[in-house]
């Protein structure tokens, strides 16, 4: 996972913003993210494929850590690239840094960083004066 170096391209355009203060909005983030995915055209050819699926679970673990360990709101965005899309997770604590936790397979939690590295093209970070942001960048479908 890369740190403080890392900012949002310059090309990445908002696309849609939501603002959360608990968990119990993920399930309506999950829903929208979906639907805003599931209408993006790609090419006349070639569909997303899994990539909204797998969005839908970086965005749900990535809000999820946020809403837990930073301060709130947390605001998820969804950004398009020139490359394809970007998910870019604040909250408004940037004096915490996010950690890998280690692998525990009887832990409940603590793999949020993990599985986006999993299922996303490139993870990162970094922090403004007030705000911390993670994202996550994925293909177009091309």
């Amino acid at each position: 996972m890369n740190g403080l170096e890392q900012t949002l391209p310059p090309d990445a355009v908002v696309m849609h913003t939501w603002v959360l203060d608990s968990t119990t909005e993920l399930q309506g983030l999950r829903a929208a993210l979906s639907r805003a995915l599931h209408g993006e055209k790609v090419s006349a050819v070639k569909r997303l494929g899994d990539v909204p699926e797998r969005m839908v679970l970086v965005a749900t673990e990535l809000a999820t850590n946020a809403i837990r360990h930073g301060l709130a709101p947390t605001e998820v965005r969804l950004l398009r690239t020139a490359g394809g899309f970007l998910l870019d997770v604040t909250d408004q604590d940037p004096d915490s840094v996010p950690e890998l936790a280690a692998a525990d397979e009887q832990a409940l939690g603590g793999r949020g960083l993990a599985l986006a590295q999993s299922f996303a093209l490139d993870v990162g970070w970094y922090c403004t004066t007030s705000t911390k942001h993670v994202w996550a960048t994925f293909t177009n479908g091309r």
